[in-house]
């Protein structure tokens, strides 16, 4: 029989790095069981998602697109400009606010089920290496073996297939960051014609490569500050992968399974002490520790310990989703007031965030006095020439586009062309000229309003100020 006393020392130190603080790798074993399988079906439609996301168009539009360098984003095929950044950052806010609240309620499930991170290892990298390496045991003895070869030809096969995914992902990942059709244009031009993007993208596997062959679940125990973030958000009512230390333990801790032994009348727990949850474990951690940072609620040392207990006739649900009050307490899950306090910040923020959108305007126009040009005498007129932009938000090409005066008379006039077109999702600028009679000026500085024109439809207002002399006649 094990104390009931709990080890605390486990928190001084990680389970990725040995007491001499070297690099400890975790060989976890083969996960089975109903969540498993739940999470490989939720995971391949994640995958298929990801893949293809950047690659998938509708009306036009990338249906995500992520194009930093030329301050473009595409979120579902609905585009926004620099001048739609108020709304990206508020989409930003709603994701954190979002995520908060799922932590809050739902610990780190996000890491297990959802993240590109773990569903890349654990689902594409790790299932390569079961196949390739072997189960727990297997890698663990390869680990040892000398470099004959046998070790040689699975290490250097399952380095190839690692590279050749890593360069895949790197290329999806470039499709977020410039655009799919983009990529697939420098694919066909061919990499003598592309070499510095060609050594971007080799960057970019290189990186991938790393992460998913050596660094793996360090990224989610040290580098991941969503991690850290579980630490603060989460509580006693927080529902969590969580071993029931009032059942496993009880009054005498755990002991190993006899056969025909009553362990109630023993005093002894419903752990058997097999460490099958610690040896499937992605991160190497030991659930009966309690909630740990490392745990990314994965589920595997659930579904292991089902199969135990129904192996050896005791009740399921040892390991289970559940919070540390319905395990001392039986207290079922309820929403609380920090929960409800999310769920009014994140309705609020999702409300002025459709609100916005609404508001948002298909057409942007700037008008902008030329840097360093003062008005210019031309006879009976005054001319002052300025830079415009004028940007087209919707699904449709503008074929003719003019500007006119609202609110004083004059005359506007385009520098090479008398209108100006603009492709859908694209925009123009140029430099125009706005002549107003000196007559008609009664200051030196006057506000204008132009009107912008699409085939004689009004589809944009914009203002700017028109320079005078500071004597008038």
């Amino acid at each position: 029989m094990s104390s009931n006393k709990l080890d605390e020392s486990f928190r001084d130190s990680i389970s990725t790095i040995d007491k001499k603080g070297k690099r400890a790798f975790i060989y976890p074993k083969i996960p089975v069981g109903r969540f498993y399988n739940k999470r490989k079906l939720l995971s391949y439609a994640l995958l298929a998602f990801l893949l293809s996301a950047p690659f998938i168009k509708i009306n036009g539009n990338q249906f995500l697109l992520f194009n930093v360098l030329e301050r473009k984003f595409n979120i579902f095929s609905f585009p926004f400009w620099p001048q739609d950044f108020h709304l990206v950052v508020i989409s930003m806010i709603i994701g954190v606010v979002g995520l908060a609240l799922f932590t809050v309620a739902f610990g780190r499930i996000f890491c297990g089920w959802f993240c590109p991170q773990t569903i890349f290892m654990e689902m594409v990298f790790r299932r390569i290496e079961f196949w390739i390496d072997g189960d727990r045991g297997a890698q663990m003895r390869l680990a040892k073996q000398s470099w004959d070869k046998e070790k040689i030809r699975k290490r250097v096969t399952k380095w190839i297939i690692f590279f050749i995914i890593s360069f895949i992902i790197a290329n999806v990942f470039l499709a977020y960051l410039i655009g799919s059709d983009e990529v697939l244009d420098l694919i066909k031009d061919g990499p003598k014609e592309n070499t510095s993007t060609l050594i971007a993208l080799l960057i970019f596997t290189g990186v991938f490569f790393f992460i998913y062959a050596s660094f793996r679940e360090q990224v989610c125990i040290i580098a991941c500050p969503y991690g850290r973030m579980q630490g603060v958000l989460l509580d006693n009512k927080s529902i969590n992968v969580a071993y029931d230390h009032v059942r496993g333990e009880a009054e005498n801790g755990r002991a190993k399974f006899h056969k025909g032994e009553d362990r109630q009348a023993l005093g002894v727990g419903d752990c058997i002490d097999c460490k099958i949850c610690v040896n499937v474990c992605p991160t190497g951690i030991d659930i009966r520790n309690g909630t740990q940072l490392e745990c990314i609620n994965c589920t595997a040392c659930i579904d292991e310990c089902d199969t135990i207990m129904e192996k050896v006739g005791l009740p399921k649900g040892l390991i289970r989703y559940a919070s540390e009050d319905e395990i001392v307490k039986k207290e079922k899950f309820q929403l609380t007031t920090r929960m409800k306090g999310y769920i009014a910040v994140l309705a609020i923020l999702t409300g002025f965030f459709i609100g916005m959108l609404f508001l948002r305007n298909d057409v942007e126009a700037t008008i902008l006095h030329m840097p360093g040009q003062l008005f210019q005498h031309e006879g009976d007129t005054i001319s002052n020439v300025y830079n415009y932009k004028v940007i087209n938000k919707t699904e449709g090409d503008f074929k003719k586009v003019t500007f006119k005066l609202v609110n004083s008379k004059g005359e506007i006039k385009l520098v090479g062309k008398p209108f100006i077109s603009i492709e859908r999702q694209g925009f123009t600028q140029g430099t125009m000229f706005v002549k107003i009679l000196e007559k008609d000026l009664n200051k030196e500085d006057i506000e204008l309003q132009i009107e912008v024109y699409n085939n004689n439809r009004l589809i944009e207002t914009a203002k700017t100020n028109f320079n005078g002399p500071r004597n008038f006649n």
